[in-house]
């Protein structure tokens, strides 16, 4: 099976192509984005004038966190209701495009904090367009939101076909003022959603192709985008590789890739790409046995071989050591267990196994 049902536009004046079907999402959008991405890629310069062009009045919500929590949510939910918004516009990287679905249906269904990662209770939606000012995330062409409850101190996400963008404005010149550090994490994000889509026992053949395409620009175009930031073809090529990645993870969904790495997140405040990367390699180590001709035939079809992706991956600054204590290892090994990314993975770990894993990336003389 094979199903995505966003419409993509993926080109320079991305926005301009799309104009006809922007033109029927709606005609009160709010515009969910960050503090400062939304304006430094350039976005809103040509979205805002679009939109009174369409005449369709909109607001904006530039209050989404790096981490986007519950909270946060519910007071995009409340100002939809107050102002009677009929759509919904997400702008930035996955923060802002994964709350954007999240309030969009929390929106729609009228749902209270405690139910946000309940999709059972999610059965109506309302329009949605996606524009990524990075690439990395994938975000707009997958079903999922991941979101922060503080309370926990937990990152988790959910996946209903609800959460799906109607269009995904995809325009490379969007990502050229980013910097070398977002570039890097961005792309080792959508390297971890390609490799999922291998590793996860949801594993759909038919994306093999796609997923090789994509791992084989991220390997190419990686250092020329951290050289020469605002070359665009290069920008181009990682974006096509990020959307590549999503939809591989649409349809695989993540793996204990992904959920390893959360915990790094919310309690040290490690980017989300880059605490996917420094298990990317021990990840993959993990995985081999179950996967080898599946990897073999994808890293041939990249042109390179397994020791010539681990020689390119340890040329970038991800080897990171975290000052994670052996009792917060403890701690966080049931909660990672419990991980629906942990249970789809191609191998289980014990706990012990999921112990050494962590204690991989540990600092010494904690």
């Amino acid at each position: 099976m094979f199903y995505i049902p966003t419409r993509i536009f993926l080109a320079g004046n991305a926005l301009q192509q799309a104009r006809e079907h922007i033109a029927r999402l709606g005609t009160n959008a709010l515009i969910i984005c960050g503090r400062h991405s939304a304006t430094r890629s350039g976005v809103m310069n040509e979205l805002l004038p679009l939109l009174e062009e369409l005449q369709q009045s909109y607001e904006v919500f530039a209050e989404i966190p790096e981490n986007p929590d519950l909270e946060t949510v519910i007071r995009g939910k409340q100002l939809m209701l107050e102002s009677g918004f009929d759509f919904v516009i997400g702008i930035g990287g996955g923060s802002p495009l994964d709350a954007s679905k999240a309030i969009m249906l929390a929106t729609a269904n009228d749902l209270k904090e405690d139910q946000l990662y309940d999709t059972g209770l999610m059965r109506k939606r309302l329009p949605l367009m996606a524009i990524p000012t990075t690439h990395g995330t994938g975000s707009e062409v997958t079903p999922y939101s991941v979101l922060t409850d503080p309370t926990r101190k937990q990152k988790a996400g959910f996946g209903t076909d609800l959460a799906f963008p109607d269009l995904a404005i995809l325009d490379p010149r969007y990502t050229l003022s980013l910097t070398p550090r977002v570039t890097l994490n961005t792309s080792i994000d959508a390297l971890s959603h390609l490799l999922e889509g291998i590793y996860s026992t949801r594993r759909n053949p038919h994306l093999y192709p796609m997923i090789a395409e994509g791992m084989r620009l991220i390997v190419k175009n990686l250092k020329t985008a951290l050289n020469e930031p605002e070359h665009l073809p290069t920008r181009a090529n990682l974006m096509k590789a990020s959307m590549f990645g999503g939809i591989a993870i649409a349809h695989s969904s993540t793996t204990l890739q992904h959920s390893i790495g959360y915990p790094f997140t919310t309690e040290f405040g490690i980017p989300h790409g880059l605490a996917n990367g420094i298990f990317m390699r021990q990840m993959m180590d993990f995985y081999y046995p179950a996967v080898e001709e599946e990897l073999a035939n994808v890293f041939a079809a990249v042109g390179i071989t397994r020791d010539q992706f681990y020689d390119w991956l340890s040329s970038f600054p991800i080897d990171v050591r975290v000052p994670i204590s052996d009792a917060m290892i403890d701690e966080k090994i049931p909660e990672i267990m419990a991980a629906r990314n942990t249970v789809i993975s191609p191998v289980k770990p014990t706990p012990d196994e999921l112990r050494a894993l962590l204690k991989s990336v540990q600092q010494e003389k904690i």
